[in-house]
């Protein structure tokens, strides 16, 4: 049995995050395809504004009819929203270093207004400036070098403007939060966080509790485990 496995990069990034768990996912067993999401890689043109809805369904036009689902960091947003909205097309759902939301409102807001001055700073900078910022983020902090440059790699293949609509349409302020709705995801569901990033360990801890199926993976790393750690990250997946 074939098994197809899409794959959902986080803020900033594109497909060619997956890479390395890609080649770890053996063919002809698994058939990995990581999609680039609006605002990012080749669809760093698509026209704003970017919406949780837009990015559902451009997933969905471009994946197979059902298929496992992997999301990393936003993109585990937008893959717990994929699950929820079509359950029927999701075999099982692997979210790497995600959260469900913002649950209070009052953060959720400044959260919000935060993120919509950093989109107006990036669409007026330029794609380096954008990195630095980003890649200076606390939770960044203690990733080795070769990470870190991973990433700012990956980063580098965006345009500015593209990342800014994602973050005003997409930024984890404009998510409504999905807590109370996890308990309506009957297919099986793997959190994976890293043992260095402490917030979203608790933030999975939280999450299994309301999940039915579900299984919490906490394995060596920081946030960015798609390149610090592929091997546990592909053994989620399979």
């Amino acid at each position: 049995m074939v098994e197809d496995v899409v794959l959902l990069h986080g803020f900033g990034g594109t497909r060619g995050a997956w890479a390395a768990v890609e080649k770890l996912l053996p063919p002809p067993r698994y058939r990995p395809l990581a999609l680039d999401l609006p605002g990012h890689g080749d669809l760093a043109d698509v026209r704003p504004p970017i919406t949780f809805a837009k990015c559902v369904a451009s997933v969905l036009e471009r994946s197979p009819k059902r298929f496992v689902l992997g999301g990393y960091s936003m993109g585990g947003r937008i893959a717990l929203n994929i699950a929820l909205q079509a359950p029927q097309r999701v075999e099982r759902l692997v979210l790497v270093s995600a959260t469900a939301g913002i649950q209070d409102p009052t953060e959720r807001a400044a959260r919000r207004r935060s993120d919509r001055r950093f989109a107006k700073e990036i669409a007026q900078g330029s794609i380096e400036e954008f990195i630095e910022r980003w890649r200076s983020k606390p939770m960044f902090a203690e990733d080795p070098p070769e990470v870190d440059a991973l990433a700012r790699a990956d980063q580098a293949l965006n345009g500015p403007r593209g990342v800014a609509a994602a973050l005003r349409g997409i930024g984890a302020g404009e998510m409504p939060p999905l807590w109370e709705k996890l308990a309506e995801l009957e297919m099986p569901v793997i959190v994976v966080a890293g043992h260095r990033d402490r917030k979203f360990v608790r933030t999975g801890e939280r999450m299994v509790k309301l999940l039915p199926d579900s299984l919490l993976k906490v394995t060596g790393g920081g946030h960015c485990l798609l390149f610090e750690n592929p091997k546990n990250v592909a053994m989620a997946l399979a």
